[in-house]
């Protein structure tokens, strides 16, 4: 019964061919799972049957508490269960823990050090109708296969709402125990994926935040595209950009003068530039390309960015963590001299202008240049053959003026309006830090960024901005943004007598339905990252390479590790807080261990920092599950899985690039110049290898 549901349940995903695969695909995954799972992953344990975690500890339920057994001496031991510190005390060989559940069960990390090696086990506790503990051993490695489900789904049926919803029924599944053998528990972790998942990432306020800004924006275009707005923007710019090149190179260069925040930049320059790019025949995959791969970069490497709070707090937490640290120094400070790290977020920046000069391409990409040119059709969307639905029709109303200033005074209101919300949110949160160490001046801004020199060290204008920026509420920012956007995008409409205030609102509706596919992937994205936050899939990553190693091949381990996790989990901003903490103490105590001089660690450590951010921005652009890259996609009308599949050979070329100078820098840490010269290396051989292997997309 329960493989034919299964069969019923994925019988609408793709063609029959690609059904008839993946049905004996997973009937057979299913059968020999259903022959050796109990073995493999655990058994459910009583006082009369246990079962070793290792040769140490064993465990076992009771009534109504969870019994380690052990051959350790007798004493009080210290075990990790889910971040907190449990006391152990082993008698004869027995130690027991008081522990509150349900019969729904909850996941415990477990935590302990055996001869010096650290161990970690992911436990499913739950209770029967008598309240009597059952315990089972789910092994970490699980913890991959939700984001890898959804992911190899995507790409092989290029569909990703499905996609993304088996992954996360997966993580459901195997977050409730894994108990085969009942349809009732396949139906429990099915209703889960919208009850559990889905509603608590939509319950999060910062990714509501997300949605609001994402449909205030998308209501805006469509007001300023059928007002002629936008029109007149391609107008107005079609003196400047007067062919294919041009108009990459003004898409580029507005990627990068949008640099504080990477959310506001794709939405802006992909809905700003589309028109542009459609007129000269630039394939909808190239200009998200574009857009996806000036947006976090810049913002990653940009001195003042809605990031640069989370980047320092985290840089600073770790540093705490170091006992008698012994270079003075600030977390702002260790972020810019950390810039010269920085290899994957430049060299992408840099690997943009040189296809753009060239007019070269390969790979997916390449074909998709070629559709463009030949047969006009930006988008695949647009072939006779595919079923995808096109986006709504924004053309201008009929006598619309062409008037440039109607698309660009909303826009800039959009830009102007940000900056002010980070400035004022920020003034605002560091006036409450300054009343909480007994400031009592007053609150304008003028009189806050006056005591900002007096906290603590002496700050320089740019460490003072920074920390502005960094304290400030960029989703707020980001609200009052979109929201006046729109209010300018009515006013100049409805007041320039080109709309009726009725049809201006319908076309802001029309607005709001064209992001909806993009903000339902990105909703499912969510709820995927909370399984694999509730899965501890980033804790078992980094445990697999926590061990001994050269410190000088550290930086090169955090970038293969934080590419990976960004890769898996959708997010640059979460392997940021599981990496740093991690990296930074870990880098230098194995570089003073290995006896290096402070000058020789500090520079190891300033690479490590960089690296963790700029490998998490390579993971970001190689995922499918990626919110940026998902918003890259929404913005430029571009099939979603056309623009993964198109920007993974650009992205993965340079990031081999980034690691290699990750690998070569680790050697020999000899700072700015030697760094600048490898990185000039790089662009040399990227010019070669592009005009060597690429083709001109015109035949």
């Amino acid at each position: 019964m329960v493989i034919l549901y299964l069969e019923y349940e994925i019988s609408t995903l793709t063609n029959q061919f690609h059904m008839l695969i993946f049905k004996r695909a997973l009937l057979f995954v299913f059968l020999l799972s259903m022959s050796f799972m109990n073995h493999v992953i655990g058994q459910e344990f009583n006082e009369s049957a246990v079962k070793s975690i290792d040769q140490a500890i064993q465990i076992a339920a009771s009534q109504d508490k969870i019994t380690f057994k052990s051959d350790l001496p007798n004493g009080t031991y210290s075990i990790d269960m889910n971040g907190e510190m449990q006391n152990l005390s082993f008698i004869n060989g027995m130690a027991t823990l008081d522990f509150e559940t349900d019969r729904k069960g909850s996941l415990q990390m477990l935590n302990y050090t055996i001869n010096g090696e650290k161990k970690m086990q992911l436990l499913h506790i739950s209770a029967n109708k008598d309240e009597t503990k059952r315990v089972k051993i789910i092994p970490l490695w699980m913890s991959l296969l939700p984001p890898l489900i959804a992911i190899i789904l995507a790409l092989i049926f290029k569909e990703v709402i499905i996609s993304l919803f088996i992954g996360i029924w997966s993580g459901a599944f195997i977050a409730g125990g894994l108990k085969f053998g009942s349809l009732y528990y396949f139906m429990i972790s099915l209703m889960e994926v919208v009850q559990k998942y889905i509603v608590n990432a939509l319950a999060d306020s910062g990714h509501l935040s997300v949605i609001i800004f994402s449909l205030l924006i998308g209501g805006m275009v469509a007001i300023i595209s059928k007002n002629g707005g936008m029109a007149g923007v391609v107008k107005a710019l079609s003196k400047y950009a007067k062919g294919r090149r041009s108009t990459q190179f003004i898409t580029w260069l507005l990627g990068i003068a949008i640099f504080f925040d990477d959310y506001a930049n794709t939405l802006i320059v992909g809905n700003t530039m589309r028109a542009m790019t459609d007129k000269f025949k630039i394939s909808r995959e190239k200009l998200a390309y574009i857009v996806d791969s000036t947006a976090a970069p810049v913002a990653a490497i940009a001195f003042i960015t809605t990031w640069i709070g989370a980047e320092l707090g985290y840089i600073d937490g770790a540093i705490q963590q170091i006992e008698n640290f012994p270079l003075e120094t600030t977390p702002y400070g260790m972020f810019l001299s950390s810039l010269k790290y920085s290899f994957y977020p430049i060299l992408t920046l840099i690997f943009i202008l040189i296809l753009i000069r060239s007019g070269k391409d390969y790979g997916p990409m390449l074909k998709a240049e070629k559709r463009a040119i030949q047969t006009g059709q930006v988008s695949p969307a647009k072939t006779k053959n595919d079923d995808e639905p096109d986006m709504e029709d924004l053309s201008p109303v009929a006598g619309a003026p062409l008037k440039w200033y109607n698309a660009v005074i909303p826009i800039a209101i959009v830009i102007l309006m940000t900056l002010f919300g980070l400035v004022d949110t920020g003034m605002a949160s560091i006036y409450d830090s300054l009343v909480s160490t007994g400031y009592s001046g007053n609150s304008n801004w003028g009189s806050v960024w006056s005591a900002m020199g007096g906290m603590g060290e002496s700050q320089s204008f740019f460490q003072k901005l920074g920390n502005l920026i960094g304290s400030s509420d960029s989703y707020v920012a980001l609200l009052w943004a979109s929201l006046s956007g729109v209010i300018a995008a009515i006013a100049l409409t409805v007041g320039g007598k080109i709309i009726k205030l009725f049809d201006t609102m319908h076309y802001m509706t029309v607005g709001f339905k064209t992001m909806m596919p993009a903000l339902i992937i990105l909703t499912l994205a969510w709820a995927l990252a909370i399984t694999t936050q509730e899965l501890y899939t980033a804790n078992y990553i980094t445990g697999m390479l926590e061990g001994n190693v050269n410190p000088r091949f550290m930086p090169a381990i955090i970038f293969v590790l934080s590419a990976f996790i960004a890769f898996s989990t959708g997010s640059s901003w979460s392997t940021m807080a599981i990496l740093f903490p991690i990296a930074i103490p870990a880098t230098w105590a194995l570089c003073i261990g290995a006896g290096l001089d402070h000058a020789t660690s500090y520079e190891i450590l300033l690479n490590a920092i960089a690296t963790v951010l700029a490998a998490s921005v390579l993971g970001d652009h190689v995922s499918p599950i990626s919110d940026t890259t998902i918003l890259s996609s929404l913005a430029s009308d571009c099939n979603h899985i056309d623009h993964v599949r198109t920007q993974l050979p650009y992205a993965m070329t340079v990031g081999v690039a980034a690691l290699l100078c990750v690998i070569i820098s680790g050697f020999f840490p000899l700072g700015w110049i030697f760094n600048w010269a490898l990185l000039l290396l790089f662009v040399i051989t990227f010019y070669f290898i592009i005009n060597k292997v690429g083709k001109l997309p015109t035949h």
